[in-house]
């Protein structure tokens, strides 16, 4: 299957396609990007080897956004965030809520020395700038840009060889650093749980980067089915299936995100769409939770599994928002949204095939997070 592609004349391209194909790349459509799914070894040794070494991993389709000085309350009007408060050098998440409390999409923010830089999700980035746009000065949608993501507990010592500085990184820092003459936006984090640097890097010297890497036997390439198990595992949600714009933060498990001066009784309380449904549930709770679910066996409860509170008739209380098998687990895991009245101790019968199949509720995430703090 190597170099297979399903892809159509109006899917974008990422600029390392043919570093891909090169390592037997099995591509799929995803987001209006034809983007690789798997390589030559397979979605599970993928997914082993970042736990275990370093795995390199192509977001260019990500959308890259800067912001100049001067923008921080026109963002701060749109994410509950503390965005002035932001420490140059460092990065924090985000996200768009909407007048329902829902959550338009979630995003990164990294202050630099030039202004703040915004990663958003491919799927979103159109509606995101056009949302920027509509309500902040000086959106600059940055093009000409790859984005690469290095995660694992090796992550660190492959990096370093080509830029020494990132060693004294520690999570959620970022920095602007130089290599061969190309500036890089360099942040500690990923989407993996485990220890790993994203690296926005010139499209015109991407593949030099990317070759450099991957020439440290401790990194080899990994798709988009690795990346999917291994954020499952470590209980981070995907927009689109996690979270959307009927979902709020709080429902979403994501009320930590919000800094104590955007509450009630802080210095900048609300003033962001949905303020009064999400501070309100903050402090009163949700009608719903969002749970971590261990099915019992070994068939996986995907996306879209109802969720009833008995193995024959009861009700339905929720359902799979992400599911699959965990490689590093050695079993099915999934993530529910569940109605909050359910307690956490009681087991779940997601409806798999017309059989009703029990699910154990359980904290996430599912395998201990690498990261560097």
């Amino acid at each position: 299957m190597a170099g297979t592609s399903h892809a159509t004349d109006d899917l974008k391209t990422l600029p390392l396609r043919a570093l891909h194909e090169e390592h037997g790349a099995t591509f799929v459509p995803f987001a209006g990007w034809e983007m690789p799914v798997r390589y030559a070894a397979g979605v599970m040794a993928e997914h082993l080897w970042c736990r275990e070494k370093a795995g390199l991993f192509d977001v260019s389709h990500m959308g890259q956004v800067m912001l100049p000085h001067g923008a921080d309350e026109a963002l701060e009007a749109l994410v509950p965030m503390d965005v002035v408060g932001l420490k140059e050098g460092r990065q924090r998440y985000a996200y768009f809520t909407n007048a329902a409390g829902g959550l338009l999409d979630d995003l990164m923010i990294a202050r630099h020395d030039d202004g703040l830089h915004l990663v958003v999700n491919a799927a979103c980035a159109e509606a995101d700038i056009a949302h920027l746009r509509a309500h902040a000065p000086g959106v600059e949608v940055l093009e000409g840009l790859a984005l690469l993501a290095l995660q694992g507990p090796m992550a660190e010592a492959a990096l370093a060889g080509l830029l020494p500085e990132v060693a004294a990184m520690r999570f959620m820092d970022v920095r602007r650093l130089t290599w061969e003459g190309a500036v890089l936006r360099v942040s500690r984090s990923g989407y993996t749980g485990e220890d790993g640097f994203e690296i926005s890097v010139p499209a015109g010297m991407v593949e030099a980067f990317a070759r450099a890497l991957l020439s440290d036997g401790r990194v080899a390439p990994i798709g988009l089915g690795a990346r999917d198990s291994l954020r499952l595992e470590a209980g981070l949600p995907l927009y689109g299936q996690d979270l959307g714009p009927d979902i709020t933060p709080v429902e979403a498990g994501l009320g930590w995100a919000i800094q104590k001066v955007r509450r009630r009784g802080g210095a900048r309380e609300g003033g962001f769409p949905g303020a009064d449904v999400i501070l309100r549930q903050i402090e009163t709770g949700a009608p719903r939770r969002r749970a971590g679910l261990l099915p019992e066996g070994r068939a996986p409860m995907r996306a879209g599994t109802p969720l009833f509170d008995a193995l024959e008739g009861g009700a339905q209380v929720g359902e799979v928002t992400s599911g699959g098998f965990g490689p590093s687990v050695g079993a099915p895991v999934a993530i529910a949204l569940l109605d909050a009245e359910v307690p956490s101790d009681v087991t779940l019968h997601g409806e798999v095939r017309g059989r009703r199949l029990p699910a154990r509720q359980a904290a996430t995430p599912f395998v201990p997070p690498g990261y560097k703090r």
